[in-house]
């Protein structure tokens, strides 16, 4: 397993007391349509963590790989106007989580600032389990929504276009 899969997946178990089971997939799940493929779901019960700018902060969005997010919604949500909400760059979101674009987990961030709140698109709270990335864009893990919005601490909102 990739390193930084592996270290997302212990830091899961020891952080939290989850015990992920991490699924590598050297062909890759850099998008939701590769990643359903390979686990063989519906795109819809692909948990992409996008991060995003409102503002001047950084927020993480649990959305559902069917979905874009509403950046006006977002905007509303954050009490800043909707020019102001924009996708983060490279750099931003290794900052923000720890991970790079692609790879980036629902929670067990650990980039250089503290406390990046973290939504969760209400769509993935229909499924009973979703995947989501496990900390590259190869490693990804069968989580269900209520434990995305426990430990990532996640505020369930209405966030799809």
């Amino acid at each position: 397993m990739h390193e930084r899969a592996a270290d997302f997946t212990k830091r899961a178990r020891e952080e939290h007391g989850l015990e992920l089971e991490t699924t590598e997939f050297p062909e890759g799940t850099k998008t939701a349509e590769d990643a359903a493929d390979a686990v063989g779901c519906d795109v819809a019960q692909i948990a992409s963590s996008i991060v995003l700018m409102a503002g001047d902060d950084p927020v993480v969005v649990v959305t559902s790989g069917a979905n874009r997010v509403s950046m006006a919604k977002l905007a509303a949500e954050r009490g800043v106007d909707e020019s102001a909400v924009r996708m983060a760059d490279a750099d931003e979101v290794r900052e923000a989580t720890g991970y790079a674009i692609g790879g980036v987990p629902p929670f067990c961030h650990h980039g250089e600032i503290e406390g990046v709140p973290t939504y969760l698109d209400e769509t993935l709270t229909d499924y009973e389990v979703v995947w989501a990335a496990a900390g590259t864009p190869e490693a990804v893990f069968p989580v269900t929504p209520d434990t995305i919005e426990a430990t990532a601490e996640a505020t369930v909102l209405d966030v799809a276009e």
